[in-house]
């Protein structure tokens, strides 16, 4: 284990303090942050995502954050290659690297090493699909990945018709649920999983705040200027929680009221989500509550974990 690259992993639901905890542990630890939210990486999203403050970076090194721009959207298959280069270049400079998200197929594809199916050249397939969506409903195109792929199904919200696509249209051109296709090939890390909770009710306290907060922030304005740089509330990076649903507020579809309401149904839908990705009894998890000085038993934890890699290279010797 001791010729694998050492990596927290820190996990858990949104709103829940992962940001700052990391920090404070790369700060004490040497480390660099490399960001598992697929919605960091896009420049110009920054109230709605809740993305590290320019002063927070400027407190540890983090990467792939605005490393895109939100009319091309990054792949599953991209977002691993660039992740597992990062980790690999933080162990090169000799300092720690941590994992940091809340998007569970970020951070299994690059711990586990997935190697997500190429996409299929299929423009008309696509298309078909949508088309099935508009008529039918979200939900029914979500039904039939159910009937071929109900461990699919299970990960992805129905109303996500762009990934439902994706998933039928991966059965539809090899025949095999995608789920299947998920081949692993672990890469050389040694990952120690942490993971940070709190109570239901007390993280959905959290989350209305944050939320009353971002609109403080301008939010709004925010999601103004995506519109007029080109984007739809169709686009891929517009499925982030919020700006879909502001978007469509601007373009006089809904109320305020009812954009915000919409917007905490779905992080509360995202925050159940998660849980499947990160499941209270996975082994693997060192569960904390998100208390005040948390950092400092994860950081008791990180540092024994840290000496016994150390005597384990020393007796290797």
């Amino acid at each position: 284990m001791t010729d694998r690259i050492p990596v927290v992993v820190l996990v858990g639901p949104t709103a829940v303090g992962k940001t700052e905890t990391a920090i404070r542990l790369a700060e004490r630890l040497d480390g660099e942050i490399v960001s598992a939210d697929s919605r960091l990486l896009y420049r110009g999203m920054d109230i709605g995502t809740a993305k590290p403050t320019s002063q927070q970076r400027a407190r540890v090194p983090h990467h792939l954050i605005d490393v895109a721009d939100p009319e091309k959207p990054w792949s599953l298959a991209l977002y691993q290659q660039a992740g597992l280069q990062a980790l690999r270049d933080i162990r090169a400079r000799g300092r720690l690297p941590f994992l940091v998200g809340g998007t569970g197929q970020y951070v299994r594809a690059v711990v586990e090493g997935w190697s997500p199916p190429p996409r299929p050249p299929d423009d008309r397939l696509r298309r078909d699909l949508e088309a099935f969506a508009a008529e039918h409903g979200p939900e029914a195109l979500h039904r039939r990945l159910a009937e071929v792929d109900p461990a699919r199904a299970a990960e992805i919200d129905p109303r996500n018709v762009r990934r439902v696509v994706r998933a039928l249209e991966i059965y539809a051109l090899t025949g095999v649920p995608p789920s299947r296709l998920r081949r692993r090939q672990p890469p050389p890390l040694d990952p120690l999983w942490v993971g940070l909770t709190l109570p239901r009710p007390e993280l959905y306290a959290r989350i209305d705040e944050r939320i009353e907060r971002m609109l403080k922030a301008r939010w709004l304005e925010e999601v103004r200027r995506l519109l007029a740089r080109g984007l739809t509330p169709d686009s891929p990076a517009m499925s982030a929680i919020g700006y879909r649903q502001l978007a469509r507020h601007l373009q006089g579809e809904i109320s305020l009221e009812e954009a915000v309401r919409e917007i905490r149904r779905a992080t509360r839908q995202f925050v159940r989500r998660q849980a499947n990705w990160f499941k209270a009894d996975d082994p693997r998890i060192h569960w904390f509550e998100a208390r005040p000085a948390v950092e400092d038993q994860i950081e008791a934890l990180l540092r024994r974990w840290l000496a016994a890699r150390q005597l384990a290279a020393d007796q290797g010797r």
